[in-house]
């Protein structure tokens, strides 16, 4: 069942499944999915469990409801397409990795948007560099109500867009732009999903694109250094140097869409068992 942000564009028999960050919205996926359609892929933008609803809706859900929503939409696209790529933004890279450790034999290759292991960018205050300490917090039921709130420029280098994704947070209408902070009791579940997609990185045996901004203001370049390192299958690193965190929408944009439909079309035809089902 599409959900009311979700969106499905129509394509061949190559599925992309798109997966949106913590507080965010499959918004921040559609121009990469519409440049990835324009390629021809079908390509499905997932709403996380949880998400694009108020804070409550938020904190009512963790980790494993978002994993299980990513593993029902990967079943819902899978029984459309031949073959299926799995592309992540900021934590929802976190979660396209599981997937792809997961079910080895499902996910041709995966899309590794500003993987967020940790909160270690450039922006970020000192204090929230202590995630590690939140699960215990949690488990406490210390600081439910508690924000970090997001900081300028908002993982944009444009400046234009950076105003509009602002109004639209300030707007109240987390279904366009997401929430205006992350939850301490939602990110102490980003650092439990974090230690668990780790331990699983070996298990990845798909084609990794790994593309990260040089400058990026959330999660620097040690996230994706980690990746690169640890997982089991080939990967291949596009370095952004005109974007900040938000790398679907941002300056590169279209670098991203180019470089990720010619990584997805490499995997299909190096692949005979991909090209049978092609």
């Amino acid at each position: 069942m599409i959900k009311k942000t979700d969106f499905l564009l129509e394509g061949d028999r190559r599925g992309v499944l798109l997966i949106h960050g913590l507080t965010g919205t499959p918004l921040e996926m559609r121009l990469l999915a519409r440049g990835l359609n324009q390629h021809g892929f079908t390509v499905h933008g997932m709403q996380l469990a949880g998400h694009c609803g108020d804070m409550e809706d938020l904190l009512a859900t963790g980790w494993h409801d978002w994993y299980a929503s990513v593993e029902a939409a990967a079943d819902q696209l899978r029984s459309r397409v031949d073959h299926l790529f799995v592309g992540g933004l900021s934590m929802g890279a976190l979660l396209a990795l599981k997937l792809a450790a997961e079910r080895p034999q499902q996910v041709a290759g995966v899309g590794v948007y500003g993987a967020t292991f940790r909160y270690d960018g450039w922006n970020i205050p000192w204090v929230a560099r202590f995630s590690f300490l939140l699960p215990l917090l949690k488990r406490l039921g210390i600081g439910r109500q508690r924000v970090f709130e997001e900081e300028y420029p908002y993982g944009l280098r444009d400046e234009r867009l950076r105003n509009q994704v602002e109004a639209a947070m300030r707007s109240g209408d987390s279904s366009v732009a997401g929430l205006l902070g992350n939850p301490w009791h939602s990110l102490a579940d980003l650092h439990q999903l974090s230690r668990n997609v780790r331990r699983l990185l070996p298990r990845v045996s798909a084609p990794c694109l790994v593309a990260h901004a040089t400058e990026d203001d959330v999660a620097s370049l040690r996230n994706a250094r980690l990746v690169m390192q640890r997982v089991g299958g080939p990967s291949e690193l596009l370095l952004l140097e005109d974007s900040y965190h938000m790398i679907t929408i941002d300056r590169e944009r279209r670098r991203l869409i180019e470089h990720s439909a010619r990584f997805f079309d490499a995997i299909v035809a190096a692949s005979p068992e991909l090209r049978a089902a092609a």
